[in-house]
């Protein structure tokens, strides 16, 4: 498995915390910045790990800010992007397991690293159901082409 990962400045350490992480468990993980503490602007980061997703370089990616809500914001307005912000393990298994999705967000001013790893696992362990959960899932995808044609 791939995992695009990518963070502002508000989430750059969380962001580092999950990189070792996940390479501890032989994930490879491309990570899309931001590298320093500098102030940067989330829209630009959550775009390129997204185009990771998107391109197929990656399964999925993870995005965090300081509450995720910018990072999902972002996300959500790139084509074939189910983006999800996530604060605890029931949410994460659903997002993945009825939703599809395939981009976590993160708040690193929300939830500590404790909790953050347990989500990234529970999102990654996760798998789609399928069944009447991809119906709508394929409605998702309706109402989206009709906002890119």
């Amino acid at each position: 498995m791939k995992v695009a990962i990518a963070s502002d400045h508000g989430g750059l350490e969380l962001k580092n915390v999950i990189n070792e992480h996940l390479k501890d468990k032989g994930i490879e993980v491309i990570d899309c910045g931001t590298y320093t503490k500098e102030s940067c602007d989330y829209p630009d980061y959550a775009e390129k790990a997204c185009k990771k997703v998107q391109d197929g370089n990656a399964e999925i990616a993870i995005l965090v800010c300081g509450t995720g809500l910018g990072m999902s914001i972002a996300a959500n307005k790139m084509k074939n992007i189910r983006a999800v912000v996530c604060g605890e393990e029931f949410s994460a298994y659903h997002a993945k397991s009825h939703n599809n999705a395939n981009v976590l967000c993160l708040g690193a001013r929300v939830v500590g690293i404790g909790l953050a790893t347990l989500i990234v696992d529970t999102f990654l362990n996760a798998s789609f159901e399928g069944g009447r959960h991809e119906r709508r899932v394929n409605k998702i995808a309706q109402l989206e082409s009709s906002l890119f044609e």
